[in-house]
């Protein structure tokens, strides 16, 4: 197993006072594996790799546009400036997890873990993608892994996500990993056609 994080991580603190309470130790047991012709792994993405980050999330909105709440335009407008920030509050946050699936040299996947302050109990995550060539390999399992067992290391009791309606790999992918259709659909964002549902697993 590998460690997600790095010297930059701030230190524990107690989720009575942070709202998050993240213990040292491995996440996930899933971080290596065969992808191709590499071993491909799971990591969390550094501050410094904002480019890349930005990339690959335009990348993963141009592909699947309807898997997201936001849209390519949007994201498009984004200045440098609005990346590198982006990435290096989540890369320095305890209560944020950005993930990378890495595939020799290139960037195949995206993940983002999020826990709110006004709510600890709950671990959310977004921005949950892979590229066409890394699909079927269990590169978007080891992702999804890796932040449940981040999730429940904060303490967490649940993890949410969601999901475009219908019968999709990513849904299917969701309900082999534990989670379950929580609420009713909603639109996937305003003014969308497209209904989205709430998915959570309990830890």
């Amino acid at each position: 197993m590998i460690r997600v994080g790095d010297e930059r991580t701030p230190p524990e603190r107690s989720a009575r006072h942070s709202g998050v309470h993240r213990r040292p130790g491995d996440v996930g047991s899933r971080n290596f594996f065969p992808l191709g012709r590499h071993v491909a792994h799971v990591r969390r993405l550094t501050a410094q790799e904002w480019p890349r980050y930005r990339d690959l999330r335009l990348r993963a909105l141009a592909d699947a546009p309807d898997a997201f709440g936001s849209t390519l335009a949007r994201e498009r407008d984004r200045t440098d400036s609005d990346w590198q920030l982006r990435l290096s509050a989540g890369a320095s946050s305890a209560a944020e997890l950005p993930l990378v699936l890495v595939d020799g040299a290139e960037f195949v996947g995206l993940a983002w873990g999020r826990i709110d302050g006004a709510t600890p109990d709950v671990a959310h995550v977004f921005q949950m993608w892979v590229a066409p060539e890394g699909r079927g390999q269990g590169g978007g399992r080891s992702l999804l892994d890796t932040l449940i067992s981040w999730a429940r290391e904060t303490g967490a009791a649940f993890v949410e996500l969601d999901v475009t309606c219908g019968d999709t790999a990513a849904r299917r992918l969701y309900e082999r990993a534990g989670f379950r259709p929580v609420g009713v659909p909603r639109p996937l964002r305003p003014g969308s056609a497209l209904m989205a549902r709430r998915m959570r697993r309990v830890l």
